[in-house]
Protein backbone atom coordinates (compact mmCIF):
# COMPACT_ATOMS: atom_id res chain seq x y z
CA UNK A 1 0.00 0.00 0.00
CA UNK A 2 1.55 3.39 -0.97
CA UNK A 3 1.60 6.01 1.46
CA UNK A 4 -1.18 8.55 1.05
CA UNK A 5 -0.09 12.39 0.46
CA UNK A 6 -1.64 15.06 2.76
CA UNK A 7 -3.12 17.34 3.19
CA UNK A 8 -3.82 17.66 -0.43
CA UNK A 9 -3.53 14.72 -3.59
CA UNK A 10 -3.57 15.68 -7.34
CA UNK A 11 -5.77 14.33 -10.09
CA UNK A 12 -2.89 12.23 -11.22
CA UNK A 13 -2.35 10.28 -8.17
CA UNK A 14 -6.13 9.54 -7.52
CA UNK A 15 -6.33 8.32 -11.15
CA UNK A 16 -3.47 5.53 -10.25
CA UNK A 17 -4.96 4.54 -7.19
CA UNK A 18 -8.47 4.45 -7.87
CA UNK A 19 -8.61 0.95 -7.58
CA UNK A 20 -6.89 0.74 -4.47
CA UNK A 21 -8.77 -2.01 -2.50
CA UNK A 22 -8.36 0.64 0.89
CA UNK A 23 -9.21 3.84 -0.92
CA UNK A 24 -12.71 5.50 0.00
CA UNK A 25 -13.26 8.21 -2.37
CA UNK A 26 -16.23 10.69 -1.53
CA UNK A 27 -18.00 13.27 -3.34
CA UNK A 28 -19.16 16.42 -0.71
CA UNK A 29 -20.67 18.95 -3.02
CA UNK A 30 -22.82 21.26 -1.61
CA UNK A 31 -24.76 23.95 -3.33
CA UNK A 32 -25.64 27.27 -1.55
CA UNK A 33 -28.28 29.94 -3.25
CA UNK A 34 -28.61 33.44 -2.08
CA UNK A 35 -32.22 34.31 -0.86
CA UNK A 36 -34.93 35.64 -2.95
CA UNK A 37 -36.18 38.38 -0.59
CA UNK A 38 -33.71 40.42 1.56
CA UNK A 39 -32.95 38.89 5.07
CA UNK A 40 -34.01 35.25 4.53
CA UNK A 41 -31.29 32.69 4.94
CA UNK A 42 -29.34 31.15 1.99
CA UNK A 43 -30.77 27.78 0.39
CA UNK A 44 -28.56 24.64 1.28
CA UNK A 45 -28.81 21.45 -1.12
CA UNK A 46 -26.86 18.66 -1.01
CA UNK A 47 -25.66 18.02 -4.56
CA UNK A 48 -27.20 14.12 -4.65
CA UNK A 49 -28.90 15.12 -8.03
CA UNK A 50 -25.53 15.98 -10.12
CA UNK A 51 -23.67 13.21 -8.10
CA UNK A 52 -26.00 10.77 -9.31
CA UNK A 53 -25.83 12.10 -12.99
CA UNK A 54 -22.21 12.34 -12.82
CA UNK A 55 -18.78 11.56 -10.40
CA UNK A 56 -16.00 9.85 -9.92
CA UNK A 57 -15.73 6.82 -10.77
CA UNK A 58 -16.42 4.64 -6.93
CA UNK A 59 -16.97 7.50 -5.27
CA UNK A 60 -19.62 7.74 -2.54
CA UNK A 61 -21.72 10.40 -1.63
CA UNK A 62 -21.08 12.30 1.57
CA UNK A 63 -23.76 14.01 2.84
CA UNK A 64 -23.09 17.01 4.80
CA UNK A 65 -26.48 18.30 4.89
CA UNK A 66 -28.32 15.11 6.11
CA UNK A 67 -25.72 12.62 7.96
CA UNK A 68 -22.03 14.67 8.74
CA UNK A 69 -23.89 17.67 10.86
CA UNK A 70 -26.23 17.55 13.88
CA UNK A 71 -30.05 17.58 12.36
CA UNK A 72 -31.78 21.67 11.49
CA UNK A 73 -28.10 23.08 12.48
CA UNK A 74 -25.81 25.36 9.83
CA UNK A 75 -23.49 22.60 9.23
CA UNK A 76 -22.89 21.89 13.14
CA UNK A 77 -20.16 18.94 13.96
CA UNK A 78 -22.10 16.10 15.29
CA UNK A 79 -21.32 14.49 18.31
CA UNK A 80 -18.61 11.15 17.85
CA UNK A 81 -21.16 7.91 17.65
CA UNK A 82 -23.47 10.04 15.24
CA UNK A 83 -20.45 10.82 13.04
CA UNK A 84 -19.00 6.98 13.40
CA UNK A 85 -21.76 6.04 12.20
CA UNK A 86 -21.91 7.89 9.18
CA UNK A 87 -18.60 7.22 8.40
CA UNK A 88 -19.13 3.44 8.72
CA UNK A 89 -21.93 3.36 5.90
CA UNK A 90 -19.08 4.88 3.65
CA UNK A 91 -16.73 2.23 4.41
CA UNK A 92 -14.59 4.86 6.45
CA UNK A 93 -13.11 2.90 9.08
CA UNK A 94 -9.78 1.15 10.41
CA UNK A 95 -7.30 0.74 7.34
CA UNK A 96 -8.59 2.57 4.88
CA UNK A 97 -7.79 5.84 3.33
CA UNK A 98 -9.55 8.75 2.29
CA UNK A 99 -9.93 11.31 -0.52
CA UNK A 100 -12.54 13.60 -0.44
CA UNK A 101 -13.50 15.89 -3.51
CA UNK A 102 -16.34 18.71 -4.26
CA UNK A 103 -17.62 20.88 -7.51
CA UNK A 104 -17.30 24.47 -5.12
CA UNK A 105 -13.67 25.33 -4.66
CA UNK A 106 -12.46 22.39 -2.08
CA UNK A 107 -14.59 24.17 0.76
CA UNK A 108 -16.68 20.99 1.18
CA UNK A 109 -14.39 18.81 0.92
CA UNK A 110 -11.91 20.79 3.28
CA UNK A 111 -14.56 20.05 5.56
CA UNK A 112 -15.27 16.73 5.37
CA UNK A 113 -11.23 16.60 5.78
CA UNK A 114 -11.68 18.46 8.83
CA UNK A 115 -14.05 16.33 10.54
CA UNK A 116 -12.38 13.05 9.78
CA UNK A 117 -9.23 14.47 11.29
CA UNK A 118 -11.51 16.13 14.60
CA UNK A 119 -12.60 12.75 15.31
CA UNK A 120 -9.54 11.17 14.98
CA UNK A 121 -8.91 9.98 11.42
CA UNK A 122 -5.62 11.18 9.66
CA UNK A 123 -5.91 9.19 6.55
CA UNK A 124 -7.43 11.80 4.58
CA UNK A 125 -6.69 14.01 1.68
CA UNK A 126 -8.17 16.60 -0.56
CA UNK A 127 -8.48 16.16 -4.50
CA UNK A 128 -6.73 19.32 -5.30
CA UNK A 129 -8.87 20.98 -7.82
CA UNK A 130 -11.95 18.88 -7.50
CA UNK A 131 -14.50 17.39 -9.49
CA UNK A 132 -13.79 20.55 -12.05
CA UNK A 133 -9.93 19.61 -12.30
CA UNK A 134 -10.70 16.19 -12.80
CA UNK A 135 -13.38 16.49 -16.29
CA UNK A 136 -11.01 19.24 -17.66
CA UNK A 137 -8.09 17.02 -18.00
CA UNK A 138 -10.72 14.37 -19.78
CA UNK A 139 -10.39 11.46 -16.48
CA UNK A 140 -13.17 9.05 -16.30
CA UNK A 141 -16.79 9.97 -15.00
CA UNK A 142 -19.61 7.74 -14.35
CA UNK A 143 -23.51 7.64 -13.49
CA UNK A 144 -22.88 4.04 -12.52
CA UNK A 145 -23.85 3.48 -8.22
CA UNK A 146 -21.26 2.14 -6.33
CA UNK A 147 -21.41 -1.34 -4.98
CA UNK A 148 -22.49 -1.09 -1.39
CA UNK A 149 -18.93 0.02 0.96
CA UNK A 150 -17.63 -2.76 2.47
CA UNK A 151 -18.03 -3.37 6.22
CA UNK A 152 -15.51 -0.64 8.44
CA UNK A 153 -14.86 -0.13 12.04
CA UNK A 154 -14.54 3.89 12.90
CA UNK A 155 -13.10 4.51 16.78
CA UNK A 156 -14.04 8.31 17.12
CA UNK A 157 -11.16 9.43 19.26
CA UNK A 158 -12.26 13.56 19.60
CA UNK A 159 -9.18 15.66 19.21
CA UNK A 160 -10.49 18.88 20.91
CA UNK A 161 -7.66 21.02 20.08
CA UNK A 162 -8.88 20.95 16.54
CA UNK A 163 -12.56 22.24 17.67
CA UNK A 164 -12.95 25.86 18.93
CA UNK A 165 -15.83 26.51 20.99
CA UNK A 166 -17.32 30.71 21.86
CA UNK A 167 -15.59 30.63 25.40
CA UNK A 168 -11.95 29.86 23.85
CA UNK A 169 -12.84 32.42 21.20
CA UNK A 170 -13.42 35.14 23.70
CA UNK A 171 -10.83 33.95 26.09
CA UNK A 172 -8.07 35.21 23.37
CA UNK A 173 -10.26 38.31 22.33
CA UNK A 174 -9.50 39.18 25.80
CA UNK A 175 -6.08 38.25 26.69
CA UNK A 176 -4.63 36.80 23.45
CA UNK A 177 -2.90 34.11 23.13
CA UNK A 178 -3.74 32.78 19.69
CA UNK A 179 -4.77 33.97 16.06
CA UNK A 180 -8.22 34.71 15.30
CA UNK A 181 -8.42 33.96 11.07
CA UNK A 182 -11.89 35.33 9.31
CA UNK A 183 -12.46 33.22 6.43
CA UNK A 184 -14.98 35.60 4.86
CA UNK A 185 -14.28 37.82 1.52
CA UNK A 186 -13.04 41.54 2.14
CA UNK A 187 -16.79 42.61 1.53
CA UNK A 188 -17.74 40.73 4.80
CA UNK A 189 -14.65 40.98 6.90
CA UNK A 190 -15.34 44.78 6.41
CA UNK A 191 -19.10 45.24 6.33
CA UNK A 192 -21.07 47.75 8.47
CA UNK A 193 -24.30 46.30 7.55
CA UNK A 194 -25.72 42.64 7.00
CA UNK A 195 -28.77 40.73 5.96
CA UNK A 196 -26.74 37.11 6.67
CA UNK A 197 -26.21 37.51 10.23
CA UNK A 198 -27.71 39.12 13.10
CA UNK A 199 -25.02 41.88 13.68
CA UNK A 200 -22.49 43.19 10.61
CA UNK A 201 -18.70 42.77 11.75
CA UNK A 202 -15.77 40.60 12.59
CA UNK A 203 -14.89 39.37 15.84
CA UNK A 204 -12.34 41.70 17.43
CA UNK A 205 -8.60 41.42 16.21
CA UNK A 206 -9.21 39.18 13.54
CA UNK A 207 -7.24 38.83 10.29
CA UNK A 208 -8.68 38.33 7.10
CA UNK A 209 -7.45 35.66 4.55
CA UNK A 210 -10.45 35.34 2.56
CA UNK A 211 -10.87 31.05 1.63
CA UNK A 212 -11.40 32.19 -2.18
CA UNK A 213 -8.16 33.62 -1.77
CA UNK A 214 -6.30 30.48 -1.50
CA UNK A 215 -6.93 28.91 -5.05
CA UNK A 216 -5.36 29.56 -8.53
CA UNK A 217 -6.97 30.18 -12.12
CA UNK A 218 -7.27 26.78 -12.35
CA UNK A 219 -8.63 25.52 -9.38
CA UNK A 220 -6.27 24.24 -7.01
CA UNK A 221 -4.81 25.30 -3.89
CA UNK A 222 -1.89 27.74 -4.16
CA UNK A 223 1.47 26.67 -4.13
CA UNK A 224 3.13 26.64 -0.68
CA UNK A 225 5.06 29.98 -0.97
CA UNK A 226 2.02 31.81 -2.54
CA UNK A 227 -0.13 30.18 0.77
CA UNK A 228 2.49 31.91 3.00
CA UNK A 229 2.30 35.03 0.77
CA UNK A 230 -1.74 34.90 2.02
CA UNK A 231 -0.74 34.19 5.55
CA UNK A 232 2.02 36.33 5.82
CA UNK A 233 0.50 38.47 8.46
CA UNK A 234 -1.26 34.85 10.33
CA UNK A 235 2.38 33.78 10.36
CA UNK A 236 3.75 36.56 11.76
CA UNK A 237 1.96 35.73 14.95
CA UNK A 238 3.25 32.78 16.57
CA UNK A 239 1.33 29.64 18.40
CA UNK A 240 -2.22 28.69 17.49
CA UNK A 241 -4.22 29.82 14.54
CA UNK A 242 -8.20 29.93 15.16
CA UNK A 243 -10.00 29.83 11.82
CA UNK A 244 -13.57 31.09 11.75
CA UNK A 245 -16.70 32.15 8.89
CA UNK A 246 -20.28 31.93 8.91
CA UNK A 247 -20.82 28.57 9.87
CA UNK A 248 -17.72 26.63 10.09
CA UNK A 249 -17.11 25.73 6.24
CA UNK A 250 -15.07 28.50 4.85
CA UNK A 251 -12.96 28.47 7.81
CA UNK A 252 -12.41 24.63 7.32
CA UNK A 253 -10.31 25.76 4.01
CA UNK A 254 -7.75 27.90 5.40
CA UNK A 255 -6.92 25.27 8.07
CA UNK A 256 -6.20 23.30 4.75
CA UNK A 257 -4.12 25.91 3.31
CA UNK A 258 -2.37 25.99 6.69
CA UNK A 259 -1.65 22.76 6.65
CA UNK A 260 0.01 22.57 3.43
CA UNK A 261 2.34 24.90 4.92
CA UNK A 262 2.91 22.54 8.31
CA UNK A 263 0.76 24.87 10.28
CA UNK A 264 -0.40 21.51 12.62
CA UNK A 265 -1.37 24.06 15.44
CA UNK A 266 -4.85 25.26 13.96
CA UNK A 267 -8.74 24.94 15.18
CA UNK A 268 -11.22 25.70 13.63
CA UNK A 269 -14.53 27.85 15.37
CA UNK A 270 -17.48 26.00 14.33
CA UNK A 271 -20.32 27.94 15.21
CA UNK A 272 -18.68 30.98 13.80
CA UNK A 273 -19.95 34.18 13.24
CA UNK A 274 -23.25 32.06 13.18
CA UNK A 275 -23.63 31.94 17.07
CA UNK A 276 -21.09 34.94 17.83
CA UNK A 277 -23.53 37.51 16.19
CA UNK A 278 -26.79 36.14 17.50
CA UNK A 279 -25.22 37.37 21.66
CA UNK A 280 -25.48 40.95 21.45
CA UNK A 281 -23.47 40.41 24.80
CA UNK A 282 -20.12 39.39 22.39
CA UNK A 283 -18.09 41.87 21.07
CA UNK A 284 -17.48 42.63 17.09
CA UNK A 285 -15.63 45.10 14.78
CA UNK A 286 -17.26 46.88 12.54
CA UNK A 287 -15.95 48.49 9.11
Amino acid sequence: MSALPTPLVSTAWLADHLDDPDLRLLEATVFLAPPATPGEDWSVAPGTEAYAAEHLPGARFADLVGELSVPNTRFERPDAATFAAAAERLGVGEGTRVVVYDRAGTIWAARVWWLLRSFGFDAVAVLDGGFERWKAEGRPTTADVPAAAPAARFTARDRPELVADRDQVLAVVGQGGACLINALGAEDFTATETDRYPRPGRIPGSLNVPAGSLLGDDGRVLPADALRDRFAAVLARPGRKIAYCGGGIAATADALALAVIGEDDVAVYDASLAEWTADPALPLEVG
